[in-house]
């Protein structure tokens, strides 16, 4: 049976309203993170993530009440990230409606959480999310939401948190976010090689034409944030664009 693509808007959240920059900085407002829950539901959304974008470079948790007033508006599967650390947070999370949670900085820290939150939720909850830059032709993972390097090498870290326990991977080019160039399709190919998990591109989505060949080079998923926000495309647009280069969508 193949699996249809799934198309996931992404709502990056700061002090409970949507934001959007480029390579995550010079963050302008993008709207209310309930009524564009609400809106890409309706648009036909397979999943929507939504990343609270300061929490971990503030050392403070994700913003709950925001979490399950969006859960409130949409019936389709919520993966929640930013400034997870303990199967506590996780816990908390999926009490106030997420389906799946995201972590990042908190995994880096402290790599065991990820086998602690699978064997406890099991791995389809949790979410590698992977925020990587390319640093003197290396791909390395960021933390505190892009803010920080870390030296860990991109690729090998995405196998490791698959053996660890992680059910999915959200890649995301740091230096392709916001450019609207397209998704680095390289960054890509790098970790399908190497992780057997659901793959989904992020960073970079511009035109509809961009998503196919993220599909084409292994994504399972592709998200985007700023080409949706501002009505540049709808969801049925990429579904159209997939469906028509042969990849079956829901």
């Amino acid at each position: 049976m193949t699996v249809a693509v799934r198309v996931i808007p992404c709502l990056d959240v700061d002090a409970g309203r949507v934001v959007k920059g480029v390579n995550f900085e010079n963050l302008r407002d993008a709207g209310d993170p309930v009524e564009l829950a609400a809106k890409y539901g309706a648009q036909g959304a397979d999943e929507l993530t939504f990343l609270d974008v300061t929490a971990s470079s503030s050392d403070r948790s994700t913003t709950y009440d925001v979490v399950s007033r969006t859960a409130e508006q949409v019936f389709i599967p919520l993966t929640v990230g930013g400034g997870v650390r303990t199967v506590d947070d996780v816990d908390r999370l999926l009490r106030a409606g997420a389906d799946k949670v995201g972590i990042n900085t908190g995994a880096i820290a402290r790599p065991e959480v990820i086998g602690e939150i699978a064997d406890r939720f099991g791995a389809q909850v949790l979410v590698l999310s992977a925020d990587v830059r390319r640093v003197d032709g290396h791909y390395v993972v960021t933390t505190h939401g892009g803010r920080r390097a870390s030296d860990l090498d991109a690729v090998e870290w995405c196998a490791r948190a698959e053996a660890l326990g992680a059910g999915e991977i959200l890649l995301n080019s740091m230096d392709a976010d916001g450019t609207k160039a397209g998704f680095d399709l390289d960054l890509v190919d790098a970790v399908r090689r190497e992780v057997s998990v659901p793959l989904i591109a992020s960073g970079g989505a511009g035109a509809v034409e961009h998503f196919e060949p993220a599909v084409a080079h292994g994504a399972d998923a592709v998200l985007a944030a700023s080409v949706f926000h501002y009505g540049e495309l709808t969801i049925g647009d990429v579904k159209g664009a997939l469906a028509a280069a042969g990849h079956p969508v829901r």
